[in-house]
């Protein structure tokens, strides 16, 4: 039961990566609207924030991976 509940609780950084990613790319959006002049660094700044989002949850999902098949 309690390494159910720890792969469980490592795969929940999955969700709040892409509520984070979500939230990022549309006040991203919102910026380009405002100022498209400015729209190549604002890319380039949101594909690196979204790359290390991701990172977060690509680390969740190994760490449940390793409680079930090694701890239990």
């Amino acid at each position: 039961m309690g390494i159910a509940l720890g792969a469980a609780i490592a795969v929940l950084v999955g969700m709040g990566a892409g509520l984070g990613i979500g939230i990022a790319t549309g006040k991203a959006v919102e910026a380009i609207a405002r100022q498209p002049e400015a729209a190549g660094n604002i890319r380039s700044t949101l594909i690196i924030g979204c790359a290390l989002a991701e990172a977060t949850a690509v680390y969740g999902l190994v760490a449940s991976i390793l409680i079930v098949f090694i701890v239990g």
